[in-house]
């Protein structure tokens, strides 16, 4: 091969490279709905904290469904619509609708993620429709949950650090002023991978997976205050629970090639 060969060689290698690499950083984004709302919570906070947190750590395109009322009697406006979840990839939970005992309305926000849907559900929405006379809420959550303990700051133990979602979160990680939801039963598809220490030596489950008709779902019950959901641990930990719900999470807790930050 002659020099002029070997220069167009390189020349155009590196253009593929180059062009191979900026495919990946435009990969289209994750178009994620979060709905939002209820009561005991700073929602009207918390959905900008959250869509931001995990904005500046993966490729997200948000919808964000707010319902502006303190009522924990309320019915969130967007499971009026059919069809609700199409258009998009993923549905971030993070209600607190605890009094709601309509079984038709939580059928259908159920029905989302057993058609396939992925989902993150986020601290009260555990205790969103649990006095519903239906299973199919708990059948997504992955665990069942009737009360909370008296918020205080609280150790989180890691208990699969091996976990792709895991990775990066420390051994034992000391909470801001939270709410500790004790599980009163852990479904057959779920796996804990966290628990918090509670009051009286209590343990109980605060990080999972699920899988709901083999959809894949991440919960924690974590997220009651404004420091916890902003605090880096805390969206470190819900962004690669969003991203393996999606199946864009590395082996190594790492968003896969197109689905980290947008490049600045």
């Amino acid at each position: 091969m002659n020099l002029t060969r070997l220069v167009r060689y390189f020349a155009i290698s590196t253009l593929c490279l180059a062009a191979g690499q900026l495919s990946l950083q435009c990969a289209e984004p994750i178009r994620a709905l979060l709905i939002t709302g209820g009561g005991s919570h700073d929602y009207k906070n918390q959905k900008d904290i959250l869509t931001a947190g995990i904005s500046a750590r993966a490729n997200i395109a948000w919808t964000i469904s707010y319902d502006g009322v303190d009522d924990a009697t309320h019915e969130a406006s967007i499971y009026s619509k059919p069809d609700w979840w199409k258009g998009y990839d993923i549905i971030v939970h993070d209600e607190c609708y605890g009094k709601v005992t309509n079984v038709d309305l939580v059928q259908h926000a159920a029905v989302a993620h057993s058609n396939g849907v992925p989902a993150v559900v986020l601290h009260a929405t555990i205790h969103s429709y649990r006095f519903a006379k239906t299973d199919d809420w708990r059948n997504v959550l992955g665990v069942s949950s009737l009360r909370h303990q008296a918020a205080r700051p609280f150790d989180v133990v890691n208990l699969k650090p091996e976990n792709p979602v895991m990775k990066g979160f420390p051994a034992k990680w000391h909470d801001f002023r939270d709410e500790l939801y004790e599980i009163v039963k852990v479904w057959p598809n779920c796996t804990p991978l966290a628990e918090g220490l509670g009051t009286n030596d209590s343990k109980h489950p605060c990080i999972w997976l699920n899988t709901c008709g083999g959809t894949r779902v991440f919960g924690t019950t974590l997220g009651h205050g404004n420091d916890t959901v902003k605090s880096d641990v805390y969206l470190d930990l819900v962004t690669r629970g969003l991203l393996w719900a999606c199946d864009k999470l590395d082996e190594d807790g790492k968003p896969k090639p197109g689905y980290g930050p947008k490049p600045k």
